[in-house]
């Protein structure tokens, strides 16, 4: 049978066209690490909503167990125990689509020797086109504030002509890509470009504060 959801309803594939998405999978239901993780992100859920960002999760466990989880999951974030997270998790029983985007950790196995899928972070564009990927091993509970700030540095960067330097956080002061000469930047940034002097003489140091 074909990889099956459960849990809220997939995106329209009208309301899909203006949508980022974000796929994650995670070793095994009923796991620890897998519990906090989902747990974490479905109290971000509503800032992920904010940014316009579809959720939805993998692993290789059954609908039944998803359904079955996700109370313990509800209950770990102290909510009433459904059956029901704000985002549906893919039930990918025979490994189909982890096989296929290469979501599947080479480590880690279940008690009949088969791999489990790792935890993997996919993001994805409007353009359905990939925009980040991470893979962390099954011992490594993922940093979701960390993937929301990611999601604000992508949204910002594939609409404006700038970088986010590091640690970048939303409201710092972002980086001019260093492709935009200097009389386009003063003419698109009107809060003003500032360059930092280097040892080299080389002004590719270009800030500016975050624009709108």
């Amino acid at each position: 049978t074909e990889p099956q959801a459960v849990g809220d309803e997939a995106p329209s594939h009208r309301a899909a066209a203006s949508e980022w998405g974000i796929l994650f999978s995670h070793p095994r239901d009923f796991t620890p690490v897998c519990t906090t993780e989902l747990g974490q992100a479905a109290k971000l859920a509503p800032e992920f909503s904010k940014r316009n960002v579809k959720m939805i999760a993998l692993s290789i466990d059954s609908v039944e167990d998803h359904l079955s989880w996700s109370k313990d999951i509800n209950a770990y974030n102290g909510d009433q125990p459904e059956e029901k997270l704000p985002f549906p998790i893919i039930a990918d029983a025979k490994r189909e689509l982890a096989v296929k985007l290469g979501m599947l950790d080479p480590d880690e196995r279940d008690k009949d020797g088969m791999p489990l899928t790792a935890r993997v972070v996919f993001i994805f564009g409007p353009d359905k086109k990939l925009k980040l990927s991470i893979l962390y091993p099954a011992t490594t509970g993922r940093n979701f504030d960390e993937i929301l700030r990611v999601v604000d540095s992508l949204q910002l960067t594939a609409y404006k002509k700038v970088a986010t330097p590091v640690n970048w956080k939303p409201g710092d002061s972002v980086m001019v890509i260093p492709t935009l000469p200097d009389n386009e930047a003063k003419k698109l940034f009107p809060k003003g470009v500032f360059t930092k002097d280097l040892p080299s003489g080389k002004k590719y140091l270009r800030y500016t504060p975050q624009p709108e």
